[in-house]
């Protein structure tokens, strides 16, 4: 959360953005819709479409293709992206993998889901995003990562990424978090692999990680520095 925290307070670090949020924004609950959709209704600078936490696709490429190429028995492999605001992750996957994949970003925002999926119908005065693989697709979906039942069935997917949700649900207490940690594992395949992506050290994350993932395998990787801050992917997969 502390990377989080500093964007609010270091303007110059919202990149893409035409005008960072109020200070007063610093003390708001990240778990709340309306903060989200201020945010995402902002006016971005330039040609860059996407707006990243943390940081971007071209950043953890290195970790999600080695994975892709592992899951090959699925194809297209499926791909969800939970609380996936503007950012450039589940574009780059589609527009990128060299292997097959069928990519969903759901967020509870509406005003971050319109925005993507304007970027899908060639709006934002942006060129068409054209797949990596001719066999993958790309979706957004308004809904609520914590119930995830309007999304998909049980083991669903092979690959859930979740950059910065569980830092920004566990600002509203703990149990939001553990519930959207349940949903996320109830939707992934057995074989598969959620990453979490934050910047939150392992001391405080793993515990809860390993609380609330029984039976899973959970490890963690360094990732970073990205404009001077250490970030970790917290990756949960099936004992197998």
């Amino acid at each position: 959360m502390a990377a989080l925290r500093r964007m609010f307070h270091l303007p110059s670090l919202m990149m893409g953005m035409c005008r960072p949020f109020p200070d007063s924004l610093a003390g708001s609950c990240l778990a709340d819709r309306c903060l989200w959709d201020r945010l995402h209704a902002q006016p971005r600078l330039g040609t860059v479409p996407t707006f990243d936490w943390f940081f971007g696709y071209e950043e953890v490429q290195g970790l999600l293709l080695p994975l892709l190429q592992e899951a090959r028995a699925a194809s297209p492999l499926r791909v969800l992206d939970v609380g996936c605001g503007t950012s450039s992750l589940c574009t780059g996957l589609y527009t990128k993998s060299p292997h097959p994949v069928d990519v969903l970003g759901v967020d509870f925002s509406p005003v971050a889901v319109a925005y993507m999926n304007s970027l899908l119908e060639c709006g934002q005065g942006q060129t068409p995003l054209c797949p990596g693989h001719p066999s993958s697709s790309l979706h957004f979906m308004h809904a609520d990562a914590q119930n995830l039942g309007s999304v998909a069935s049980s083991g669903s997917f092979q690959l859930l990424l979740d950059k910065g949700t569980w830092d920004a649900v566990a600002r509203g207490g703990l149990p939001r978090a553990y519930q959207l940690l349940s949903e996320c594992l109830r939707v992934l395949n057995p074989q598969g692999t959620l990453i979490q992506f934050s910047d939150e050290d392992p001391d405080v994350r793993l515990p809860c990680l390993e609380q609330g993932s029984r039976g899973w395998a959970v490890t963690v990787q360094e990732l970073g520095p990205f404009r001077g801050i250490t970030y970790f992917a917290y990756l949960i997969q099936g004992c197998h």
